[in-house]
C-alpha cells in the first residue's frame, strides 16, 4: 500500500472551529481522502503530520516547535518510502506576532519543498513528488482566536497566487483550496465540516492522478 504524508497546521489536524475540540479522522480533510482513495479502487495510508499553529520556517514566540521547517527532514525519512507528499501552511505566518505578508510565507514553503528534497532517505527510496496546495482565503478573524488573527486577512492578500508562482517554479502539483471552498462560518479561519468534506474530495481527485 502506497502511504501519503500531510504537513499541515490546524486546517489539516481537523480543529473544530472556535473550541480546542477535534473532528475525528472521518471528517477532517486528510481522512476524506484516504477514503476516497478506497473507495476509489486506489487505497493509500494518508500520515497526518499536522500541528497547530504550525508556521511554514518561523517561530511561535509563546509556543516551541512551530516553525515548520525543524525536523522535516527527518519526518520525510522516517515515512518513507512516501508517494507523495501534501504540504498545506500559511495562515500561521499571519497571527499577530507576525509582520509578514505573502512573498515571505510562500518562501517559506519553497524552503520546505528544498528540506523534503534534501531528506536524507535511503538510496532505493523515491524522493517523493509534492502537493503544494494553498489555504482558502482568510475571513477577519472571529470568536476566540480573533486577537490571535487581527488583520490576518489583509496581511494575506495575494497568498494563493504566491504559492502558485512558488509550485510553478519549484515543479510541485499545485491545488488552490479557494477554489473549492471558503474558511469557516464560525472562525473565518479553520474549516467547518462540510468545508473538510469538500476539500477532501477535491484533494482526492487531484491525487488519483497522481499516485
Amino acid at each position: 500500500m502506497q502511504q501519503i504524508l500531510v504537513y499541515g497546521d490546524s486546517l489539516s489536524w481537523g480543529l473544530v472551529p472556535d473550541t480546542r475540540q477535534r473532528f475525528s479522522f472521518d471528517q477532517r480533510w486528510p481522512g476524506i481522502l484516504e477514503l476516497e482513495l478506497s473507495n476509489s479502487g486506489n487505497p493509500a495510508r494518508v500520515i497526518e503530520d499536522c500541528l497547530n499553529g504550525r508556521r511554514t520556517v518561523w517561530d511561535d514566540p509563546y509556543k516551541p516547535g512551530r516553525n515548520g521547517g525543524i525536523g522535516l527532514a527527518q519526518r520525510i525519512e522516517i515515512n518513507s518510502p512516501l508517494a507523495l507528499v501534501i504540504l498545506l501552511l500559511g495562515i500561521n505566518d499571519f497571527q499577530s506576532v507576525h509582520q509578514l505578508g505573502a512573498w515571505e510565507s510562500a518562501q517559506g514553503l519553497r524552503t520546505l519543498i528544498s528540506a523534503i528534497r534534501q531528506s536524507p532517505i535511503e538510496p532505493t527510496m523515491p524522493i517523493p513528488p509534492i502537493l503544494v496546495v494553498a489555504p482558502p482565503k482568510l475571513q477577519k478573524a472571529r470568536g476566540t482566536i480573533a486577537p490571535k488573527f487581527k488583520d490576518a486577512e489583509s496581511k494575506a492578500k495575494g497568498l494563493n497566487e504566491q504559492i502558485k508562482q512558488a509550485a510553478t517554479d519549484t515543479d510541485c502539483y499545485f491545488l488552490d483550496a479557494s477554489t473549492v471552498t471558503q474558511t469557516s462560518r464560525i472562525d473565518g479561519v479553520h474549516l467547518d465540516i462540510d468545508q473538510h468534506l469538500a476539500l477532501g474530495k477535491a484533494v482526492a481527485e487531484q491525487v488519483k492522478i497522481l499516485i
